[in-house]
């Protein structure tokens, strides 16, 4: 309404200032009020004649580049380049154009950017900027805004493209290069044989594989085989993979602090890496507003699956950690290895692990605690001496950088590091 106002008001200015000069020829007359007149005639059609300037109809294309490369998926905390090209239609000269970007977060708010565009002799250009680091989220462009204005600056001409731009950011994720307790997990209740080459194979099937000599005809994936012009077969699951279910606690009152939900989802991430790169069959259970649950899988397709659902996962959760896991019970296969990521302590954790382990499930801990001094995370080790005490692993982390190091260096020991 206040622009609406403005540009009004600069109209009765022009305005006022027309039947000024109308008053001054009529009365005063001679040369100097004629050539004064048609002065403001020209610049009155020059500033009439702006409206078809053709910034109405500017038409753009736009491109995402990070790293040298192309994508539409890219880690946290990385900038996007964006690269966005330009052409106004029209003859009607134009000294610049102010190019307005809307870089919007889905569920986050918006990120605002102008950037100025001298047209070329062919009216035309490219202009680019770069964002800053991206946190983990879906991101789109909101339509570009283009404007410019006249000489003087009293009326500004706009016009708007819009231009496929939606990508999404990955949680951060750190490589892990061994979990001792993962590799226990393989010789634990929920695996039947000792080799999985030899274990029984599932009807699941887990991707393609070379063909070996002896494979039944009904093995071959003919798919595969005219496509490569090789000889290919299927590959299937066996029951001897390790199932492991990762379960990210979401209570809302549990993440003062957005930074260290962000932690928790990190962490989530990097095992996902780390079991799928190893063929461990990994699943995911997260109880937000509803309870969400994926089987464990160990297909490529389970990864992007599981990222896709991290990607836009939030702490909005009104249950407590005990109270969700008990609604998504049905989610949780009995004799799975589960990993329970949570910032809480105390006779709620407790009892969650209990719970976990009376359902037929191996439990494990890794906590998530804030940035404090060394002893300050320990004021209250009773609820930690318990859960030492009934052997499920337990880890602190305060940084994604200690991850590696505390699941390489063991299980319950290292909860004194």
């Amino acid at each position: 309404m206040d622009i609406l106002k403005t540009k009004v008001s600069r109209w009765w200015l022009v305005a006022s200032l027309y039947i000024t000069c109308v008053f001054y020829l009529l009365f005063q007359g001679g040369k100097t009020s004629f050539m004064v007149f048609m002065i403001v005639n020209v610049l009155l059609v020059y500033l009439i004649l702006g409206r078809w300037s053709g910034v109405a109809r500017t038409q753009g294309t736009r491109r995402l580049q990070h790293k040298g490369g192309t994508g539409e998926s890219l880690p946290a905390g990385t900038r996007q380049e964006v690269k966005l090209q330009l052409r106004v239609p029209g003859i009607w000269p134009i000294p610049y154009v102010m190019v307005r970007e809307k870089l919007v977060r889905e569920g986050q708010g918006e990120m605002p950017f102008e950037i100025p565009f001298v047209p070329d002799l062919r009216r035309g250009g490219e202009i680019s900027y770069l964002t800053p680091p991206l946190a983990r989220g879906n991101y789109r462009f909101a339509p570009t805004v283009c404007s410019t204005w006249d000489i003087f600056g009293l009326f500004e001409h706009t016009g708007q493209f819009s231009s496929p731009g939606e990508f999404r950011v990955l949680p951060q994720t750190i490589a892990i290069r061994y979990w001792r307790q993962l590799n226990r997990g393989m010789k634990g209740p929920f695996s039947h044989a000792a080799s999985s080459r030899s274990s029984k194979e599932t009807t699941q099937l887990n991707g393609v594989r070379e063909y070996h000599y002896g494979d039944r005809l009904s093995r071959v994936h003919w798919n595969a085989t005219a496509k490569t012009g090789e000889w290919k077969s299927k590959e299937f699951e066996r029951e001897a993979l390790p199932r492991t279910v990762v379960i990210l606690d979401r209570n809302e009152q549990a993440y003062p602090q957005g930074d260290r939900f962000e932690l928790a989802v990190s962490v989530a991430a990097s095992l996902f890496e780390h079991g799928i790169r190893r063929e461990t069959a990994m699943g995911l259970v997260s109880v937000g507003d509803t309870a969400e649950g994926f089987s464990p899988r160990s297909t490529p397709a389970q990864r992007k699956v599981l990222m896709s659902h991290l990607v836009g996962v939030a702490a909005d959760s009104p249950l407590p950690l005990y109270t969700a896991l008990k609604q998504a019970g049905t989610l949780l296969a009995p004799g799975s290895f589960a990993v329970l990521i949570t910032p809480q302590g105390g006779e709620e954790t407790v009892k969650s692990m209990q719970w976990l382990e009376r359902t037929g499930l191996v439990p494990c801990m890794i906590y998530i605690t804030d940035d404090q001094a060394p002893g300050a995370a320990s004021q209250d080790e009773s609820w930690q001496r318990l859960i030492r005490s009934r052997g499920w692993p337990f880890y602190t982390v305060r940084h994604l950088q200690e991850l590696p190091g505390q699941l390489e260096g063991g299980g319950v020991s290292a909860i004194g590091s």
